[in-house]
């Protein structure tokens, strides 16, 4: 017996072809042939069929002398059964012979105690069966011969010591895919016989499923199922207790133990990773993408009003939005220069180019504090502001830019951060000449379009205050007056109780006249800046307050009359009609005004030298003026008017409203569970109140 060897011997398989292309066809016509001419021995015994006129024929078995490396010439002159620990035995039929090859004894003498199940074969040998009649060769039998130790039992198993136990209470099939008993059955991973070495060979092609004894993951629901993301929300209230080993396809059966769910909370639906489908061009809304398959994130406003650090930037989605975070736990942010955004093509990408812009009006953005440390040896820098603007062409991204504008302050710089976020879309031919506001009738939020005839730069747009900060007007800022969207704004002004009325008067009109620098306001969307008859319409200025009818409040000390704190912005708008179902809405004139208040400094108990805050404000106001008279209400109407909920006081249809769908103070099957509840209760209080009054009509008959 030899050990093992690299790799097989090459001879047998070249013959195993010349040996069937020569004996298959001779057997169909009555020679004799062994079938199959070519064996591959794993077990300890073999058998072949020798077919045709088998009378009068001899076999005999030699073995293949390997330290020659060539097969041996057979003697068919000489019958041999055997030679050395093989065996061979023949058996004659009426359909021809059966030939047996068995090893003699067992595989002992090659196993150990330590390695039985050992990886490696016990014994590699080349056996050739020949058969012959009257010296003359007829046929061949080529047996490759590879079998391993734990091919044959060591040793001798006694049926009575097997012991099949209840399965009413244990576990029974624990793997189904083991079939073969005594060796290991490939890709059968659960399989006990099968070393660490070999399962390596195909861990990664393992039974999956029932047949692989795989119940993995366990059943929806079990409670130790972990929480799926679309579970319901009851799912920890109504789960079933059992135990893993519980299943009917393994034959499992419930032993009545149980382990409960240590964890019973309502969790938040885990968030799904996108798929990316940049490399193929972007859709419209779609996220996107870096190059290193992440999400392009941009700090966003939810829907709660809070700001999300890692909210994904949308193909052709504009914002501008504001953030405030705290400068203690504000995460840092990864260097915008080193992102590389995909384009929308296979293997392409874009590069930003960043611009910086340093500012030091810190007291804007930074709040919340009493000291404003001045950047010293220690210092760090924050943006304040982040605009991004991508070109695009049709489904690809064709150019990316990025300014920045960023601040140094110290390194413990403590207090709330003012940070601007404003991502912009624009197409890759695109000028910078000032956008539309629609085409032609304006669209609602839109920048309203204005022009101002008194400037040399003739583009100008109406402006509203956005307060940073402590909302002082010496550090406030704008933002453009959006279409259809009714405001109001305002700042604080510092002043003194030796304040000057006349120059409070003009410091606060100056700074409200600063919001609408312009003389003129587009009729349409679409009006052209260099021609004044294409839709343009002069804006009406109403005369502010007279200051003169409060003279006798002049001479007081720390009271001013008559200061225009307020400013009214009414714009006049209407429906010009629509264009492929769109409605288009078109300016019809626009007036500002002013309010007048007396102010008067608030010193409380004591007048102190400390400055009194005054507000002023601007107010916006879009008016929808109806094109045509209301149509009055139908007869049909009219005698329905007691049922029209939304005119009457009282409305009968909606006694049951909780339970219809317009109610939206809770989910519905909330509000139906409370319903039901209240139903029951009231029907126990109506069946006691009958019975208690039948008990006290016994109770009187019984005492008469």
């Amino acid at each position: 017996m030899g050990r093992a060897r690299p790799c097989s011997p090459p001879a047998p398989q070249l013959l195993l072809l010349l040996l069937f292309l020569l004996c298959f066809p001779r057997a169909l016509w009555g020679d004799v042939v062994f079938l199959p001419p070519f064996i591959r021995m794993l077990d300890t015994s073999v058998t072949a069929a020798l077919v045709g006129d088998t009378e009068d024929v001899s076999v005999s078995l030699t073995v293949w002398d390997d330290e020659l490396g060539i097969l041996p010439i057979p003697d068919c002159g000489l019958q041999n059964n055997g030679t050395g620990i093989w065996s061979l035995t023949v058996t004659s039929d009426v359909m021809g012979s059966e030939v047996t090859v068995r090893l003699n004894g067992d595989l002992q003498p090659c196993v150990s105690e330590t390695d039985f199940f050992s990886d490696y074969p016990c014994v590699v040998e080349t056996l050739l069966v020949s058969a012959s009649r009257n010296s003359s060769c007829l046929a061949h039998l080529v047996i490759q011969v590879e079998i391993y130790p734990n091919a044959s039992f060591a040793q001798n198993v006694s049926e009575n010591s097997i012991v099949f136990v209840n399965q009413m209470y244990q576990p029974f099939g624990p793997c189904p895919c083991d079939l073969v008993a005594g060796m290991c059955d490939v890709r059968c991973c659960c399989d006990k016989e099968c070393t660490p070495h070999l399962i390596e060979l195909f861990k990664e092609y393992c039974f999956t499923g029932i047949f692989g004894g795989d119940v993995n993951p366990p059943f929806s629901h079990l409670c130790s199922n972990p929480a799926r993301e679309e579970a319901s929300d009851w799912f920890p209230f109504l789960c079933v207790q059992s135990s893993l080993d519980n299943t009917p396809f393994l034959g499992y059966f419930f032993h009545g133990l149980t382990s409960p769910r240590e964890e019973l909370s309502f969790r938040l639906p885990v968030y799904v990773e996108v798929e990316d489908w940049s490399d193929f061009g972007y859709q419209q809304d779609s996220p996107l993408m870096t190059v290193e398959k992440e999400l392009f994130t941009i700090p966003q406003m939810s829907l709660v009003g809070q700001c999300i650090s890692g909210a994904p930037v949308a193909f052709l989605q504009n914002f501008d939005v504001i953030c405030v975070t705290n400068l203690a736990i504000r995460p840092e942010r990864e260097d915008i220069s080193k992102v590389r955004i995909k384009n929308g093509t296979i293997g392409g990408f874009v590069v930003p180019r960043v611009t910086y812009e340093e500012s030091t009006a810190l007291d804007k953005f930074i709040h919340g504090t009493d000291i404003l440390l001045h950047p010293g040896p220690s210092f760090k820098y924050v943006n304040l502001e982040e605009h991004y603007t991508f070109r695009w062409n049709e489904r690809t991204i064709t150019a990316f830019n990025v300014k920045v504008i960023r601040a140094k302050i110290h390194a413990h710089q403590q207090g709330l951060l003012t940070q601007r976020f404003k991502v912009t879309f624009l197409s890759f031919n695109a000028k910078d000449s000032p956008e539309r506001s629609g085409n032609p009738g304006h669209l609602p939020g839109k920048p309203v379009r204005a022009l101002n005839l008194r400037s040399v730069n003739n583009i100008t747009t109406l402006n509203l205050w956005r307060p940073v900060g402590r909302g002082l007007c010496t550090g406030v800022e704008t933002t453009p007056v959006l279409f259809g969207e009714d405001a109001v704004t305002g700042c604080l002004l510092e002043l003194g109780i030796d304040e000057n009325c006349t120059q409070l008067r003009e410091e606060v009109t100056n700074r409200l006249n600063s919001l609408v620098q312009a003389t003129h306001v587009a009729k349409r969307g679409n009006s052209d800046y260099q021609n004044l008859l294409d839709g343009w319409l002069e804006i009406i200025w109403r005369d502010g307050p007279s200051p003169g009818d409060s003279l006798h409040l002049g001479d007081i000390k720390g009271i001013c009359p008559d200061v225009p704190a307020m400013m009214t912005i009414h714009f006049l708008i209407s429906n010009g009609g629509n264009l492929e179902g769109i409605p288009q809405d078109m300016m019809l004139g626009t007036e500002v005004s002013f309010s007048s208040v007396t102010w008067q400094f608030q010193c409380g108990m004591t007048c102190e030298d400390k400055p009194s805050l005054f507000p002023i404000s601007v107010s916006v106001q879009f008016i929808k003026i109806p094109p045509q008279p209301p149509q009055p209400p139908t007869s049909f109407q009219i005698s329905l008017a007691s049922h029209d909920c939304t005119n009457n006081e009282v409305c009968w249809p909606e006694l049951i409203f909780p339970l219809t769908r317009n109610y939206q103070g809770e989910a519905y099957d909330s509000s139906v569970a409370k319903i039901l509840v209240l139903a029951f209760v009231f029907t126990v209080m109506i069946l006691f109140n009958s019975i208690w009054m039948k008990i006290i009509r016994v109770w009187d008959l019984i005492s008469i």
